[in-house]
Protein backbone atom coordinates (compact mmCIF):
# COMPACT_ATOMS: atom_id res chain seq x y z
CA UNK A 1 0.00 0.00 0.00
CA UNK A 2 1.25 3.43 -0.67
CA UNK A 3 1.84 5.78 1.88
CA UNK A 4 2.03 9.53 2.55
CA UNK A 5 4.19 11.01 5.44
CA UNK A 6 3.87 10.15 8.66
CA UNK A 7 2.12 12.00 10.95
CA UNK A 8 5.26 12.15 13.05
CA UNK A 9 5.01 10.81 16.60
CA UNK A 10 6.41 7.48 17.49
CA UNK A 11 8.02 5.81 20.31
CA UNK A 12 11.59 5.92 21.75
CA UNK A 13 12.34 9.13 20.76
CA UNK A 14 12.83 12.95 23.20
CA UNK A 15 10.15 15.66 22.54
CA UNK A 16 12.68 18.42 22.69
CA UNK A 17 9.44 20.64 22.46
CA UNK A 18 8.73 19.52 24.99
CA UNK A 19 11.62 19.23 27.63
CA UNK A 20 11.81 23.15 27.06
CA UNK A 21 8.04 23.37 27.98
CA UNK A 22 8.91 21.90 30.92
CA UNK A 23 12.03 24.21 31.84
CA UNK A 24 9.56 27.11 31.12
CA UNK A 25 7.46 25.53 33.82
CA UNK A 26 9.91 24.91 35.90
CA UNK A 27 11.26 29.23 35.75
CA UNK A 28 7.51 30.37 36.01
CA UNK A 29 6.08 28.38 39.58
CA UNK A 30 8.47 29.61 41.76
CA UNK A 31 8.09 33.62 40.23
CA UNK A 32 4.36 33.13 40.12
CA UNK A 33 4.53 31.39 43.58
CA UNK A 34 6.22 34.84 45.12
CA UNK A 35 3.68 36.65 43.58
CA UNK A 36 0.99 34.66 44.54
CA UNK A 37 2.31 35.41 48.12
CA UNK A 38 3.52 39.30 48.18
CA UNK A 39 0.51 41.04 47.31
CA UNK A 40 -1.98 39.41 48.92
CA UNK A 41 0.56 39.51 52.22
CA UNK A 42 0.36 43.08 51.86
CA UNK A 43 -2.82 43.11 53.08
CA UNK A 44 -2.65 39.98 55.24
CA UNK A 45 -0.49 41.58 57.50
CA UNK A 46 -3.23 44.36 58.66
CA UNK A 47 -5.20 41.44 59.22
CA UNK A 48 -2.66 39.53 61.58
CA UNK A 49 0.99 39.45 61.20
CA UNK A 50 1.15 35.69 61.24
CA UNK A 51 -1.06 35.54 58.28
CA UNK A 52 1.76 36.45 55.32
CA UNK A 53 3.98 33.45 56.80
CA UNK A 54 1.01 30.80 57.17
CA UNK A 55 0.39 32.30 53.07
CA UNK A 56 3.85 31.56 52.25
CA UNK A 57 4.51 28.08 53.88
CA UNK A 58 1.22 27.09 52.16
CA UNK A 59 1.88 28.44 48.61
CA UNK A 60 5.39 27.53 48.80
CA UNK A 61 4.92 23.88 49.68
CA UNK A 62 2.05 24.05 46.52
CA UNK A 63 4.66 25.84 44.40
CA UNK A 64 7.91 22.80 45.69
CA UNK A 65 5.26 19.63 45.48
CA UNK A 66 5.26 20.89 41.32
CA UNK A 67 8.77 21.75 41.26
CA UNK A 68 9.50 18.74 42.27
CA UNK A 69 7.57 16.83 40.41
CA UNK A 70 7.78 18.10 37.38
CA UNK A 71 11.97 17.75 37.67
CA UNK A 72 11.49 14.56 38.21
CA UNK A 73 9.35 13.97 35.15
CA UNK A 74 11.96 16.44 33.13
CA UNK A 75 14.69 13.92 34.69
CA UNK A 76 12.34 10.85 33.94
CA UNK A 77 12.31 12.05 29.72
CA UNK A 78 16.13 13.40 29.46
CA UNK A 79 17.04 9.69 30.83
CA UNK A 80 14.95 7.39 29.26
CA UNK A 81 14.71 5.63 32.60
CA UNK A 82 11.87 5.29 35.23
CA UNK A 83 13.57 6.85 38.09
CA UNK A 84 10.57 7.08 40.29
CA UNK A 85 6.61 6.50 40.35
CA UNK A 86 6.54 6.78 36.45
CA UNK A 87 2.77 5.36 37.01
CA UNK A 88 2.09 8.15 38.97
CA UNK A 89 3.62 10.72 36.77
CA UNK A 90 2.28 9.30 34.15
CA UNK A 91 -1.68 10.05 35.55
CA UNK A 92 -0.70 13.83 36.72
CA UNK A 93 0.26 13.92 33.05
CA UNK A 94 -3.13 12.68 31.58
CA UNK A 95 -4.77 14.22 34.53
CA UNK A 96 -4.16 17.37 34.92
CA UNK A 97 -0.15 18.54 32.92
CA UNK A 98 -1.86 17.84 30.05
CA UNK A 99 -5.15 20.38 30.21
CA UNK A 100 -3.06 22.71 31.97
CA UNK A 101 -0.59 22.91 28.88
CA UNK A 102 -2.84 22.64 26.32
CA UNK A 103 -5.11 25.88 27.95
CA UNK A 104 -1.89 27.47 28.58
CA UNK A 105 -0.85 26.52 24.95
CA UNK A 106 -4.65 28.11 23.42
CA UNK A 107 -3.54 31.43 25.50
CA UNK A 108 -0.05 31.99 23.78
CA UNK A 109 -1.64 30.90 20.47
CA UNK A 110 0.70 27.89 19.99
CA UNK A 111 0.01 25.04 17.40
CA UNK A 112 -2.65 22.76 19.11
CA UNK A 113 -1.10 19.58 16.93
CA UNK A 114 2.26 20.42 17.90
CA UNK A 115 0.71 20.50 21.79
CA UNK A 116 -0.98 17.02 20.76
CA UNK A 117 2.10 15.54 19.45
CA UNK A 118 3.94 16.86 22.73
CA UNK A 119 1.43 14.85 24.99
CA UNK A 120 1.81 11.50 22.89
CA UNK A 121 4.97 11.67 22.96
CA UNK A 122 5.63 12.28 26.63
CA UNK A 123 3.21 9.53 27.60
CA UNK A 124 5.02 6.82 25.32
CA UNK A 125 8.47 7.73 27.34
CA UNK A 126 7.16 7.14 30.48
CA UNK A 127 5.68 4.16 29.51
CA UNK A 128 8.59 3.02 27.31
CA UNK A 129 11.00 4.12 30.77
CA UNK A 130 8.79 1.25 32.58
CA UNK A 131 10.11 -1.24 30.77
CA UNK A 132 7.22 -3.48 30.73
CA UNK A 133 7.45 -6.82 29.80
CA UNK A 134 3.89 -8.51 28.96
CA UNK A 135 2.91 -12.15 27.90
CA UNK A 136 1.97 -11.80 24.02
CA UNK A 137 -1.51 -12.92 24.95
CA UNK A 138 -2.08 -9.58 26.98
CA UNK A 139 -1.37 -7.14 24.87
CA UNK A 140 -3.83 -5.60 22.71
CA UNK A 141 -3.19 -3.76 19.49
CA UNK A 142 -5.80 -1.29 19.14
CA UNK A 143 -6.48 0.08 15.46
CA UNK A 144 -9.09 2.29 13.68
CA UNK A 145 -11.90 1.48 11.43
CA UNK A 146 -10.13 3.52 8.80
CA UNK A 147 -7.04 1.67 7.87
CA UNK A 148 -9.35 -0.89 6.13
CA UNK A 149 -10.66 0.39 2.54
CA UNK A 150 -13.99 2.50 2.45
CA UNK A 151 -14.82 -0.12 -0.19
CA UNK A 152 -14.27 -3.06 0.87
CA UNK A 153 -17.53 -4.82 1.82
CA UNK A 154 -16.04 -7.27 4.54
CA UNK A 155 -17.39 -5.58 8.10
CA UNK A 156 -13.99 -6.37 10.02
CA UNK A 157 -15.16 -4.03 13.43
CA UNK A 158 -17.19 -7.29 15.18
CA UNK A 159 -14.19 -9.41 14.10
CA UNK A 160 -11.03 -8.66 12.22
CA UNK A 161 -10.68 -12.45 11.88
CA UNK A 162 -13.14 -11.84 8.85
CA UNK A 163 -10.40 -9.66 6.53
CA UNK A 164 -10.00 -11.50 3.02
CA UNK A 165 -6.17 -10.48 3.61
CA UNK A 166 -6.26 -9.27 -0.27
CA UNK A 167 -3.35 -7.10 0.82
CA UNK A 168 -5.14 -3.47 -0.03
CA UNK A 169 -4.84 -2.30 3.22
CA UNK A 170 -2.49 -2.65 6.54
CA UNK A 171 -4.89 -4.77 8.31
CA UNK A 172 -3.20 -8.04 6.47
CA UNK A 173 0.14 -7.53 7.82
CA UNK A 174 -1.42 -6.18 10.91
CA UNK A 175 -2.77 -9.51 11.14
CA UNK A 176 0.15 -11.64 10.19
CA UNK A 177 1.78 -9.95 13.37
CA UNK A 178 -1.01 -11.53 15.03
CA UNK A 179 -0.12 -15.01 13.92
CA UNK A 180 3.48 -14.73 14.29
CA UNK A 181 3.39 -13.22 17.53
CA UNK A 182 -0.15 -14.35 19.52
CA UNK A 183 -0.73 -10.70 20.68
CA UNK A 184 -4.55 -9.73 20.40
CA UNK A 185 -6.25 -7.31 17.66
CA UNK A 186 -9.07 -5.28 17.42
CA UNK A 187 -10.73 -2.74 15.13
CA UNK A 188 -12.34 0.01 16.58
CA UNK A 189 -15.33 2.61 15.09
CA UNK A 190 -14.64 4.88 18.15
CA UNK A 191 -14.42 5.41 22.33
CA UNK A 192 -17.28 3.16 23.15
CA UNK A 193 -16.44 0.24 21.41
CA UNK A 194 -12.57 0.64 22.87
CA UNK A 195 -13.89 0.70 26.13
CA UNK A 196 -15.96 -2.35 25.29
CA UNK A 197 -12.90 -4.45 24.43
CA UNK A 198 -10.93 -3.21 26.86
CA UNK A 199 -13.64 -4.60 29.61
CA UNK A 200 -14.35 -7.67 27.31
CA UNK A 201 -10.38 -8.79 26.82
CA UNK A 202 -8.86 -6.81 29.90
CA UNK A 203 -4.98 -6.19 28.29
CA UNK A 204 -1.81 -5.12 30.42
CA UNK A 205 -0.94 -3.00 27.56
CA UNK A 206 -2.42 -1.45 24.75
CA UNK A 207 -0.67 -0.46 21.35
CA UNK A 208 -2.72 1.95 19.55
CA UNK A 209 -2.53 3.75 16.45
CA UNK A 210 -5.34 6.75 15.56
CA UNK A 211 -5.45 10.16 14.71
CA UNK A 212 -4.02 13.08 17.78
CA UNK A 213 -7.61 13.28 18.64
CA UNK A 214 -8.65 9.80 19.61
CA UNK A 215 -5.16 8.54 21.03
CA UNK A 216 -5.69 10.91 23.71
CA UNK A 217 -8.76 10.24 24.04
CA UNK A 218 -8.23 6.75 24.47
CA UNK A 219 -4.51 7.04 26.38
CA UNK A 220 -7.04 9.00 28.57
CA UNK A 221 -9.71 6.42 28.76
CA UNK A 222 -7.83 3.46 29.02
CA UNK A 223 -6.11 5.01 31.99
CA UNK A 224 -4.83 3.11 34.87
CA UNK A 225 -3.66 0.63 31.72
CA UNK A 226 -0.53 1.85 30.24
CA UNK A 227 -0.84 2.70 25.87
CA UNK A 228 1.16 3.07 23.52
CA UNK A 229 0.73 5.58 21.37
CA UNK A 230 0.70 5.36 17.15
CA UNK A 231 -0.09 8.15 14.85
CA UNK A 232 -1.87 6.65 11.93
CA UNK A 233 -0.44 7.85 8.38
CA UNK A 234 -3.56 9.41 5.97
CA UNK A 235 -2.16 10.50 2.63
CA UNK A 236 -5.80 10.71 1.49
CA UNK A 237 -6.61 12.91 4.96
CA UNK A 238 -8.36 12.10 7.87
CA UNK A 239 -10.62 8.89 8.74
CA UNK A 240 -10.12 7.62 5.02
CA UNK A 241 -8.26 4.73 4.05
CA UNK A 242 -5.37 5.43 6.49
CA UNK A 243 -2.48 3.58 6.94
CA UNK A 244 -0.02 2.71 9.78
CA UNK A 245 3.79 1.79 9.96
CA UNK A 246 3.82 -1.55 10.48
CA UNK A 247 7.65 -2.35 11.29
CA UNK A 248 6.41 0.18 14.23
CA UNK A 249 4.00 -1.78 15.46
CA UNK A 250 6.31 -4.56 14.54
CA UNK A 251 9.16 -3.17 16.81
CA UNK A 252 7.17 -2.49 19.84
CA UNK A 253 6.00 -5.87 19.89
CA UNK A 254 9.72 -7.44 20.04
CA UNK A 255 10.54 -4.97 22.75
CA UNK A 256 7.66 -5.49 24.95
CA UNK A 257 7.09 -9.15 24.42
CA UNK A 258 7.84 -11.43 27.65
CA UNK A 259 10.23 -13.77 26.40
Amino acid sequence: MAKGPTAGVTTGQKDHFLLVLLLVFLLVVPLAAFIFWYFPSVGLVNIHPALPWIAGVVIGSIALFLVLGTGLLFLTLLSGRDLFLSDCMRRVVIKYFFPAILGAGRLLRLNTERLQHSFISLNNQLVEAADMKVPAEKILVLLPHCLQMSDCPVKITEDVHRCRRCGKCDIMELLGLHDEKGVDLAVVTGGTLARKILKEKRPELIIAVACERDLISGICDAWPLPVLGLLNERPHGPCFNTGVRVEAVKELLEKHIQV
